[in-house]
């Protein structure tokens, strides 16, 4: 079976030709990535992966004969500069000081432009993963209280968690102790 990057020829054809087709027929990328999966049991995300590593691969006379003549090709990336990247955080961190989720904040921030919301989101996310220590600095010039790590938030939710389950033990343990302090009462009394 001759493969092209995990696909089969047929597969990388298949999806090449459903995305020609949808894409002359007015269907958006994200919509083709989306169906194209559910119909082939494939996560939206690993087909538009696929799909933009195909796109790469036109040095590969086999993935050259597949998009020929479709005229399909990938937009160049446009990566931040240091400067949009240190302003894009501190906007973003000034709306989430509002209570804003990260979501709400950099679709507050993009002024809704979608394509613009969808980079700020992955470059905030990507910065919160690889460069923590540039966040918490862009928020403490700020003036803006630290963010906490993913895994800061899940340990005080497991902590949050130990203490529910503990206090509701102890609230069991208070009413039989109650109810075993009443019946001794009786007892006495009788």
């Amino acid at each position: 079976m001759n493969k092209i990057n995990g696909y089969t020829e047929e597969e990388a054809t298949g999806l090449i030709e459903y995305i020609y087709s949808g894409k002359n027929a007015g269907k958006t990328l994200s919509y083709l990535f989306e169906t194209y999966g559910k119909e082939h049991s494939r996560a939206k995300g690993s087909v538009r992966n696929y799909y933009y590593s195909l796109l790469k691969k036109r040095d590969d006379a086999r993935v050259e004969r597949i998009l020929r003549g479709k005229n399909l090709q990938a937009g160049t990336v446009r990566p931040f500069t240091e400067e949009e990247t240190d302003e894009l955080l501190k906007k973003v961190l000034a709306e989430k000081s509002k209570g804003y989720s990260v979501r709400r904040a950099i679709m507050n921030v993009s002024d809704g432009d979608e394509r613009l919301m969808l980079r700020m989101q992955n470059k905030y996310r990507n910065l919160l993963k690889k460069q923590p220590e540039r966040v918490a600095k862009a928020a403490e010039e700020a003036g803006i209280p630290e963010e906490k790590s993913f895994l800061q938030r899940k340990l005080e939710r497991e902590i949050d968690a130990l203490y529910s389950r503990l206090a509701i033990d102890l609230r069991k343990e208070n009413e039989r102790l109650r109810a075993e302090l009443e019946k001794l009462r009786s007892e006495r009394e009788e």
